[in-house]
């Protein structure tokens, strides 16, 4: 007998076990994580077909057919699991384990808070080292408002890809979704640049992620948007500034929660900004905000993000009470 019968209420259980727990760090010490496996097998593929001499439509052509292969493996491997999972007693115990292990609520957490910290506790330079954890950008043409700003903007974007996404597929395809979901976004994390070796190979995974990203990036902006009220802000203008300047973003997906972040807080985020091997030079976001974000800033930022996570968790648990109750 299985111990659970709906996947909002496995979702849900995963939602509360990783804002719980989180990624404990002697649990990766001794195996390693899916993601890191996901990008051991991105490494190599890269590698052995994206070589540099090789003529651009073939490097996009192998990058389409690898994405194509990554996709259907994981699909693969996710339907397997939850088959597994659900054909043991008590098994979807395993599929809840499974689902926190791919959603990054207490990581993004712990990763933004030690910007937070490393500029409270040690200045400039201590803010630089913890935020080259978690961004592209040199964090050496950062001053301490730009390491702010960097961490609040990380924190922004990967609430979207790092726990509204996961969720959403989580929640609409099962294990088959979410482990599918996480190896397209790991794989446009390390190929989907716009660069000159993964230009065209990383093409098929970059615009891929962007459509998979489409529902949950708008979903995080409104989440975020909803805090307003924390900050002295009103909802309906955090929204109009959502809508007004998301498509400002040079990503489709990335300006939705970064705007409604900067519109919450009164900041003006986005702007200018210097990655490894490129420079972007894009609008600001809210412009007319404050440009000088502080550590404090970041300290807000992440009481946006529980607000958000906390209100997503609610979510979910209605859909749980809905199913079961039909």
């Amino acid at each position: 007998m299985l111990l659970f019968s709906d996947t909002a209420l496995l979702v849900l259980l995963a939602l509360l076990l990783d804002a719980l727990v989180g990624d404990p760090p002697w649990l990766w010490r001794h195996v390693p994580h899916p993601v890191v496996l996901f990008g051991k097998i991105i490494e190599i593929v890269d590698q052995d077909f994206n070589t540099p001499d090789a003529p651009e439509s073939r490097r996009k052509l192998y990058g389409a057919i690898f994405l194509f292969a990554l996709v259907a493996c994981t699909l693969l491997t996710g339907a397997l699991l939850e088959v597994i999972f659900r054909g043991l007693p008590f098994g979807e115990i395993g599929i809840v384990l499974v689902g926190a292990v791919f959603i990054a609520q207490r990581s993004l957490y712990d990763h933004v808070a030690a910007v937070r910290d490393g500029l409270s506790q040690g200045g400039l330079e201590g803010g630089r080292k913890a935020v080259a954890m978690i961004v592209g950008r040199d964090p050496e043409q950062l001053d301490e408002a730009g390491v702010a700003r960097a961490a609040i903007e990380s924190c922004a974007e990967n609430h979207a890809d790092g726990v509204v996404a996961p969720a959403f597929w989580f929640l609409l395809l099962g294990l088959p979704g979410l482990l599918a979901y996480k190896a397209v976004n790991t794989a446009d994390s390390m190929i989907g640049h716009k660069t000159d070796r993964h230009r065209a190979f990383g093409w098929a995974s970059a615009r891929f992620d962007d459509l998979v990203n489409l529902p949950a990036s708008r979903i995080a902006g409104c989440l975020l948007a909803l805090s307003a009220p924390l900050f002295g802000k009103s909802i309906g203008a955090s929204l109009a500034i959502m809508r007004r300047d998301a498509a400002k973003h040079r990503s489709p997906n990335a300006g939705w929660p970064e705007a409604a972040m900067a519109a919450v807080l009164g900041l003006a985020l986005a702007g200018p900004r210097a990655y490894a091997g490129y420079n972007v030079d894009d609008p600001y976001m809210n412009a007319d905000g404050r440009r000088d974000a502080t550590a404090g800033d970041i300290a807000r930022a992440l009481k946006a993000m529980i607000f958000a996570c906390a209100l997503q968790i609610g979510l979910v648990a209605l859909l749980a009470v809905l199913s079961l109750s039909l």
